[in-house]
């Protein structure tokens, strides 16, 4: 088997393990109420769903055709060693395989990717998901360079089960309100269920014993961070995202107060009140969940929380449908963001148009009046569209005198965006082409141009990436002779966008096409030709010379 493609296998096998580890990280550091069990039993769980992950795909594509070429056994070599830590061979190795098809039975796609539809922390990482696995099927079903039709056709069940359990809108934002307070126990039920022990082959045929991960054995875990490293930490991550320099300087700017009011404290000084309930105006898909979450864990390192956790809810969270039921229900809501931050998307909603919404008014009295009572340990964020935040926050004057701050988060450029799909390309290891690039920016600031308040922002970028790696696996799927080329290639005809005509691409390699990006140095504008993307440019003004991966396309007037 080439030794590219091999290397290629274990990687994404690494990578999907580092994926699981990392959604289970996220959990425990910012979702804390969703988590019933202790860290070590939690972080057990999520690697058993990788694994039972894993062993469903290897399995159902190894049964599809039943030979054992060589470059398979090559393949379940790896795969076994990524399992169990021990490299078996010959008889063992087929013994263990045998284990693994009875576990494979026992498995389900429901179980295995129910929780990154279900669970907020999790869902972030569907798309991620989906890639990491399309590709370890690619490699498996063509590792001996034939391509059976049952292999093919495995191939594109397996893709149909990620589409179907990944991807469920309807679900999401009916479940995402309960899922943080109501189903503890479910989550460790989601998918852990069905995935039994798993278990290593003895080679002297004596009773196996249950497999532990590698890292619990033999390396302790890090010691907790200090307050000082969790804060830098977190404002690390707030300056990694895209754009939203003027957000990110509004945070500075808090952090740079708290500090100030924390050493004023120590020199017996009194400190001065202030109300750190916040209102994020903006449209879907600009950021404001993550920061609401970022600005959790910077006060938790700051000891202004003693948690610094995130619970984020909606209307169908915090109000019921009968009499007498919704109070109970916000409560609840609040209870579990105790010591963290409450992030309200679409608070809006809780206060109808008409004004005859008794549960939607009975909800806002009820977090009104926790945010008083439980002011030292609660920060609230409401969030969601301009116009219908500044109508809720003149319905009631009790909740407009108690958020002090008001963060505006503005609509992504196109070099925005596609520096956002960018990262995830660099996430799962994918190559954007420079006419990959030029589809990527036309088609977002043709979106941009026709918006309304409903553009999607940074679900648009997640959304085009993740049909693109659809019609990757698509496009790819008939092509026995397998590259890690052909798996990590984006072309420009992997990138879609629906309400865009189709012949508005007819000119996609026209190379003197112009873009436009401010210089880092003197912030003069630069133009290129699109030629030029992903080069290094020289600023006519400075004479500062960077790289131009991302810009926005230059206007007719403008070239």
């Amino acid at each position: 088997m080439n030794d590219a493609l091999l290397e290629e296998f274990r990687l994404s096998l690494a990578e999907c393990r580092e994926l699981y580890d990392a959604a289970g990280e996220e959990c425990l550091r910012s979702h804390q109420h969703l988590v019933s069990q202790s860290a070590k039993e939690f972080r057990r769980l999520l690697d058993d769903l990788h694994r039972g992950l894993l062993i469903k795909v290897f399995i159902s594509i190894v049964r599809a055709d039943w030979r054992w070429a060589s470059e398979e056994r090559e393949l379940a070599r790896v795969f076994v060693q990524h399992l169990w830590e021990k490299s078996l061979h010959g008889a063992q190795l087929k013994k263990a395989f045998k284990r693994l098809m009875e576990q494979e039975e026992l498995l389900t796609w429901e179980s295995l990717l129910r929780p990154f539809s279900k669970y907020p922390p999790l869902r972030e990482h569907a798309g991620e998901v989906e890639t990491t696995v399309v590709r370890i099927a690619n490699i498996i079903a063509k590792a001996d360079g034939d391509l059976h039709e049952k292999e093919t056709t495995q191939l594109r069940s397996i893709q149909k089960e990620l589409e179907q359990r990944l991807y469920r809108e309807i679900e999401r934002k009916q479940e995402s309100a309960d899922s943080s307070v109501s189903s503890k126990r479910e989550f460790a039920g989601s998918g852990a269920a069905t995935v039994v022990p798993l278990e290593a082959v003895d080679e002297r045929g004596k009773r196996p014993q249950p497999l532990k991960k590698l890292d619990e054995e033999k390396q302790p875990r890090e010691s907790p961070l200090s307050r000082e490293q969790q804060l830098a930490a977190a404002m690390a991550e707030l300056n990694e995202m895209t754009g939203l320099d003027s957000i990110k300087q509004e945070i500075r700017e808090l952090v740079n107060f708290l500090k100030i009011q924390e050493e004023r404290e120590k020199q017996n000084l009194p400190k001065t009140d202030v109300s750190l309930h916040m209102v994020y105006y903006g449209n879907p898909g600009t950021g404001k969940t993550t920061v609401a979450r970022v600005v959790g864990r910077i006060l938790g390192a700051m000891g202004v929380l003693t948690k610094g956790h995130a619970v984020e809810t909606d209307r169908s969270g915090l109000v019921a449908q009968y009499a007498g039921q919704t109070g109970p229900k916000t409560h609840k809501q609040i209870d579990a963001a105790l010591d963290g931050v409450l992030f309200i998307d679409e608070a809006y909603s809780l206060v109808a148009d008409s004004r005859e919404d008794p549960y939607g008014g009975e909800a806002v009295q009820a977090i009104l009046k926790r945010m008083e009572d439980d002011r030292h340990r609660l920060v609230v964020i409401i969030a969601g569209y301009p116009e219908p935040m500044e109508r809720l926050l003149q319905s009631n004057p009790g909740l407009s005198s108690r958020f002090g701050r008001r963060l505006r988060f503005p609509d992504y450029s196109a070099q925005e965006l596609g520096q956002i799909f960018a990262g995830m390309c660099e996430k799962n290891h994918y190559i954007l082409p420079r006419q990959t690039r030029a589809k990527l920016l036309l088609g977002f600031q043709r979106l941009l141009d026709e918006r309304d308040e409903h553009f999607g922002n940074g679900r648009l970028a997640r959304n085009v990436f993740e049909g693109a790696i659809r019609r990757l696996a698509n496009r790819i799927a008939d092509v026995k002779k397998i590259t890690r080329e052909l798996l990590t290639t984006l072309e420009a005809d992997d990138i879609l966008f629906p309400t865009i005509p189709d012949d508005v691409w007819s000119d996609l390699d026209k190379p003197e096409r112009k873009f436009a990006i401010a210089c880092p140095q003197c912030e003069k504008p630069v133009r290129i030709e699109q030629q030029h993307l992903g080069e290094q440019v020289t600023c006519e003004a400075c004479s500062h010379v960077h790289l131009v991966e991302w810009a926005n396309p230059a206007s007719e007037s403008a070239r």
